[in-house]
């Protein structure tokens, strides 16, 4: 019989003689053998002071059980020589405790072991498999697991894509839009600046003629006030002397007295007076029109029209929902399922995006619903088209007839790509959507406070009939109010 090596012997010192594997918080008997904790115990099951060695058959007491630290420190050095051994030998193949090839694999504990591990009492009642058998089964899962990895990195590398090309539209187009607004504004801010100066200086030209006039009144006045205050004095003086003298010339003061009459000052002219008036009007004529400039922008930009808008009740059309779309019973609630279900493929139907439709059509007037979204997943709200294309690719856009905003991403856009960026940092729980079917409008504001969203401008939305839109993504669940 060969010699055996120092590492076999290391590897016999290092094992228990109960189990037959290495030590696991080895312990010391009196009798000065060394056994796993868990051994002895086991061995001694039932006996309550003192027992015997299994392997000297000493007779020792269990209460002078010793931790056998040196022991543990050479097992740990002895584990790790095994392995550095296995290694040398053939590399990651071997079982680093009993130094054997990993032939099989447990299915329980989901790892290689060698045919000593399977005959242990760890692995006796597990169920085995060749290692082979076991890596090609595994190996067509992990396949199978790779190949939907790549299709939704692919999928979101798409996203990616048209996010960021969007993203390029959509600030092109928010830039001519502030170009347009600036130009406006400058010209609308140019004009009243105009017309302020022209009416402040008519106005002024008005105030001067009027002070004119009143200087003029004011003089005359002063004058004949004069001229009366010295006759007065003269008359009161001459009332003072004695009859003879005061008959004197009597019949010269009276005639002096009845010329003496007051001569009215000059009145504004009637010229005057009607371009007064005229200014009173024209005031009256540019407050209207001014009131009515700010409820147009102030329309704008709160994102709702000032007039009243009817509440609809809304529900969906399982006709239209595309078939991994699941509706609830009462056609309010829509969710994206898992599985794609066997529906029938009607011409109504949406068959590639996940869209459906309300029941409801809308030609005129101005309507409006509500639809909770949740806090999750991505989704659409908005109208489209009776006509907007059910088959194939469709263009999430009002020129593929539709109006809507989306939350994807982690942000607010308004259809058709982020270009318009909402500047929102929490998503509504709550989005009611306005439709003015008179004015081609639609508007969404955030039910909970009023908040505005977006707003397509008036005749953004044609003629023909109109009806509710939702687009439900992965994770999303939507529901129209009552």
């Amino acid at each position: 019989m060969a010699a055996e090596s120092p590492l076999e012997s290391l590897q016999e010192e290092a094992t228990c003689p109960v189990c037959l594997e290495y030590f696991t918080e080895p312990v010391t008997l009196e009798c000065g053998h060394n056994f796993c904790r868990a051994c002895i115990s086991q061995c001694w099951e039932g006996s309550d002071t003192a027992a015997s060695c299994p392997q000297c058959r000493e007779t020792v007491k269990q209460r002078n059980l010793r931790p056998n630290r040196q022991l543990a420190n050479v097992l740990e050095i002895a584990k790790r020589l095994s392995l550095q051994a296995a290694k040398g030998r053939g590399g990651d193949g071997v079982c680093g405790e009993h130094q054997e090839a990993l032939k099989l694999f447990c299915e329980e504990d989901q790892s290689p072991i060698c045919v000593i591990c399977r005959e242990s009492r760890a692995h006796r009642t597990h169920t085995v498999v060749p290692v082979q058998e076991a890596a090609q089964e595994y190996k067509e899962k992990i396949q199978a697991h790779l190949k939907t990895l790549r299709e939704e990195r692919e999928k979101l590398l798409g996203f990616q894509v048209t996010g960021e090309k969007r993203s390029q539209e959509y600030l092109k187009q928010t830039e001519t839009e502030r170009q347009k607004i600036v130009s406006e504004f400058q010209q609308l801010q140019q004009f009243l600046e105009e017309q302020e100066r022209l009416l402040l200086a008519q106005l002024e030209k008005l105030d001067d003629e009027i002070v004119k006039i009143q200087n003029e009144n004011i003089t005359k006045l002063s004058e004949e006030i004069s001229c009366l205050s010295e006759l007065i004095s003269e008359l009161e003086g001459k009332c003072q002397k004695p009859a003879s003298e005061f008959l004197q010339d009597v019949k010269s003061t009276l005639s002096r007295c009845a010329k003496r009459k007051f001569q009215q000052s000059e009145e504004i002219s009637p010229e005057l007076k009607e371009q007064v008036s005229d200014f009173s009007q024209k005031t009256i004529v540019l407050s209207a029109t001014l009131r009515k400039c700010k409820d147009t922008l102030l329309e704008t930009q709160i994102g709702k029209p000032l007039g009243a808008h009817r509440q609809v009740n809304v529900t969906l059309d399982p006709d239209t929902a595309h078939p991994e779309l699941v509706l609830s019973e009462d056609r309010k609630s829509v969710r994206w399922g898992d599985t794609r279900q066997r529906l029938p493929n009607n011409p109504e139907r949406f068959d590639t995006e996940l869209c459906v439709l309300g029941c409801e059509g809308f030609t005129s007037g101005r309507h409006c619903w509500e639809v909770e979204v949740g806090d999750g997943g991505v989704w659409a709200v908005g109208v489209a088209r009776e006509s907007v294309r059910r088959k194939g690719e469709i263009s999430r856009s009002p020129e593929g007839g539709i109006w809507a905003v989306e939350w994807w991403g982690g942000q607010f856009w308004a259809l058709p790509s982020p270009e318009t960026l909402l500047p929102l940092s929490l998503v509504p729980s709550r989005i009611r959507v306005c439709l003015d079917c008179d004015r081609g409008q639609v508007t969404f504001i955030g039910a909970g406070d009023e908040a505005p969203i977006f707003t397509f401008p008036p005749g953004s939305v044609p003629g023909g009939r109109i009806r509710p839109w939702v687009w439900v993504g992965p994770g999303a669940r939507l529901r129209l109010c009552p």
